[in-house]
């Protein structure tokens, strides 16, 4: 059986609510999305909708090289590669195709990221915060496991993912495309 790759992108883009939740959490990264090629021209999290409007947010296709990243020139990312199996990687599409399949239902959870910081569970549904989100997918897909609910997972949990591989850190502008993949699972 043939293996396959995701990559997770962690990104502080120093943006009011980037520097907000770093105060918070003492994380370096704050933000975190899923890639599945190495051009990272598409990457799906959820987060602003409207990159000049952080308070309207939802299910999002990023891109590394445009967007708020592109309008935050001083954002910085970590980069890893994680090996997973083909039946892993049809799970994951499976249940991301599902999420954009509806993406008008979903909105950024905002009292969920408060909630987790009080250490308190409340549920939304359709609502996620990026690394709620993330890691839903990532669990379902048996990609990660953890004795945490998708609702206490902050981007630092996810970076102690087994089977990475470090990929690139530093400005995501100075990110090189070393590929000419463009490989998207939604559209």
């Amino acid at each position: 059986m043939k293996n396959k790759y995701i990559y997770l992108v962690f990104s502080n883009t120093g943006t009011l609510l980037s520097k907000c939740i770093n105060n918070i959490t003492k994380d370096d990264y704050v933000h975190v999305s899923l890639s599945f090629d190495d051009t990272f021209s598409k990457m799906y999290s959820f987060g602003r909708v409207f990159t000049s409007n952080p308070i309207i947010g939802g299910l999002v296709e990023e891109n590394l090289h445009g967007g708020v990243y592109k309008k935050f020139t001083n954002t910085k990312c970590l980069i890893y590669k994680i090996d997973i199996t083909e039946e892993q990687h049809k799970l994951l599409v499976d249940e991301l195709k599902l999420f954009f399949s509806e993406k008008r239902k979903y909105r950024y959870n905002f009292i969920g990221l408060i909630a987790m910081q009080l250490d308190k569970t409340i549920i939304r549904d359709n609502y996620y915060f990026c690394s709620e989100f993330i890691s839903q997918l990532l669990i379902n897909s048996g990609i990660y496991e953890t004795d945490k609910t998708p609702q206490f997972i902050k981007p630092s949990d996810l970076m102690k993912i087994e089977n990475k591989e470090f990929i690139y850190e530093g400005l995501a502008s100075n990110y090189t495309v070393y590929s000419d993949n463009d490989y998207s699972v939604v559209s």
